[in-house]
């Protein structure tokens, strides 16, 4: 309905001014009309006619079975009323399949191995989902995945950590220890191993001549009491630890990318274009960045070993070997930017088609209200359970219950409705609250509008024509799928959150002052509200949030 109306005055604007014009329909206020358009005004300068005679003439000649009224406002904007059911058959509008047909890896929370989950794993994991979710609302086949680092310096750190604790490298001690302990050990073996690598001169050497030795037993498989070490915690965080996380909060991937896969694919490529891409520097392979106004990283060491941007490498040609993509979806921290501005202008040289269509997506750090920040490095861990744990402590204080499905929800979108790319500032008690803009506040409207079903014994019809009090809900509902397209060609999920949030308070004011059970318009306003929960449920869906019926 809206690209045929801005088609019918574009072709209008053709006719009477011979020029060619973007004609944008923008929601005004509801007091003003459905749509509104400034065409008049940029038509001006080219004409050297005044806006409001420009639309005067456009609205002598529009004429559209959609429309009702059209009026000229203001210095030359253009009013358009539509017709009961023309906003009707918006409502009933779904989101485009813009991506039919395509192919997307959508990247996402990438944890390495040897590491604690912290709250930016949680938070990329939350919208990385929402973002595949929309993707796939919009017709693409997603494959979600998922790339860690199961080799390099952290690895390292926290096994000779792990050796230091246990006094050796028999892995029979860690066959007794539970999940939870298995986990409080790693995490105390990562600080005490970064500890000792800044710290201690000896323990340094010592961990970077154990980080060559991982490098090794995982390329050739060796065995031996460090190996088996190595691949038990390994398996652990595979097999168990992402597994439980994943699964807690509703996340599933096709793939895991360690880095000891992708490394020497990386290796590999990098060095077919020495001499073209990368250079050699004090034994050293870089690329040299400062010609593309960025800087030189290094990718291959003068010890022969891949660097993360060799593992970068690698894991780009990787996916496209595996899935073929029309579009890679990549989302990290704000703190790579410039460092993967590096890698994929490097990987452009040799490959242009798959870095244009790679989208790299960056976000800040997650942080508990007052500013406490994490740091996996340092030991102050906001860990990924401390946001969920502190989400359940701030529900049964509010509400005396324990519902996991209500503080996911809550958490999932106290980080949705914040555009991503800054800092996230979480509040747990603010996102459980049933008042306010918070993911309960949309589960119980859902909830609520669903017992309004239950009570009625009448069969919803939708009417002919509408009553004031019902057009605003009519008009917000026929927005829906007008936010998912702009929500999902931006990749910005917190449009949606922002839309549902208005929504419900549209059906609220609908409902305080339209009767429903009872009424002679009972039958259709039950459309309304079947409509309503649908779309709210929808919306909530792709956000990756349960919609209850009942709370």
């Amino acid at each position: 309905m809206q690209q045929e109306i801005s088609k019918t005055i574009h072709e209008l604007v053709k006719k009477l001014f011979s020029t060619d014009a973007d004609v944008v329909l923008t929601r005004p206020d509801e007091q003003f009309g459905d749509f509104s358009t400034n065409v008049a005004m940029q038509l001006a300068a080219s004409t050297g006619q005044k806006p409001r005679e420009i639309a005067n003439a456009l609205v002598t000649e529009l004429k559209h079975d959609s429309i009702i009224k059209t009026e000229v406002a203001g210095p030359g904007f253009i009013n358009l009323t539509l017709t009961d059911a023309a906003l009707m058959s918006m409502a009933a509008d779904l989101p485009s399949k813009s991506l039919e047909g395509k192919t997307v890896v959508a990247e996402y929370s990438d944890p390495n191995p040897f590491k604690v989950l912290h709250a930016g794993h949680l938070y990329t994991s939350v919208v990385g989902d929402a973002i595949a979710n929309m993707l796939e609302h919009a017709g693409a086949t997603v494959h979600r995945v998922n790339f860690g680092g199961d080799v390099g310096l952290h690895a390292a750190k926290m096994l000779w950590a792990v050796v230091k604790e246990l006094g050796g490298e028999d892995t029979g001690k860690l066959n007794g220890l539970n999940n939870t302990d298995f986990n409080e050990l790693i995490t105390r073996a990562y600080i005490a191993g970064n500890a000792a690598y800044e710290e201690d001169e000896a323990a340094k050497a010592e961990i970077a001549t154990l980080n060559k030795k991982i490098y090794q037993f995982q390329a050739t498989k060796e065995g031996g009491t460090l190996p088996e070490l190595y691949w038990k915690i390994r398996d652990f965080y595979y097999g168990v630890y992402f597994q439980e996380f994943y699964d807690s909060i509703g996340t599933k991937f096709d793939k895991y990318y360690p880095e000891s896969e992708t490394a020497p694919l990386g290796l590999k490529t990098v060095k077919e274009h020495i001499g073209t891409v990368y250079t050699e520097s004090q034994g050293a392979i870089i690329f040299d960045g400062e010609p593309y106004g960025l800087h030189a990283r290094v990718f291959i060491n003068s010890e022969g070993l891949p660097t993360y941007e060799a593992k970068d490498v690698g894991l780009i040609m990787k996916k496209y070997e595996d899935y073929h993509f029309d579009m890679s979806v990549v989302i990290t921290g704000n703190d790579i930017i410039e460092y993967m501005k590096v890698v994929l202008k490097s990987v452009e040289q040799f490959a242009p088609d798959l870095v244009r269509a790679t989208k790299h997506l960056t976000h800040g750090i997650v942080k508990l209200q007052g500013g406490v920040k994490m740091s996996s490095r340092l030991g102050n861990i906001l860990r990924a359970q401390d946001v969920l744990d502190a989400a359940s402590e701030a529900n049964k204080t509010a509400t005396g219950k324990d519902d996991p499905q209500v503080v996911l929800g809550a958490v999932k979108y106290a980080f949705l409705k914040q555009r991503t790319g800054g800092d996230i500032i979480y509040d747990p008690k603010e996102s459980v609250s049933l008042e306010g803009n918070s993911g309960p506040y949309l589960q119980y409207a859902h909830a609520r509008a669903m017992s309004i079903l239950r009570k009625s014994e009448v069969t919803a019809t939708q009417a002919d024509m509408l009553e004031a009090g019902e057009r605003g809900l009519v008009r917000k509902l026929g927005m829906y799928a007008e936010i998912v397209d702009q929500a999902t060609k931006e990749l910005m999920p917190h449009h949606i959150c922002t839309y549902l949030y208005e929504l419900a308070q549209t059906f609220n004011r609908f409902y305080e002052n339209n009767k429903v059970i009872g009424d002679p318009r009972e039958a259709a306003r039950l459309s309304l509200v079947k409509s309503y929960v649908d779309t709210l449920k929808n919306g909530l869906n792709l956000l990756g949030i349960y919609a209850p019926e009942v709370m």
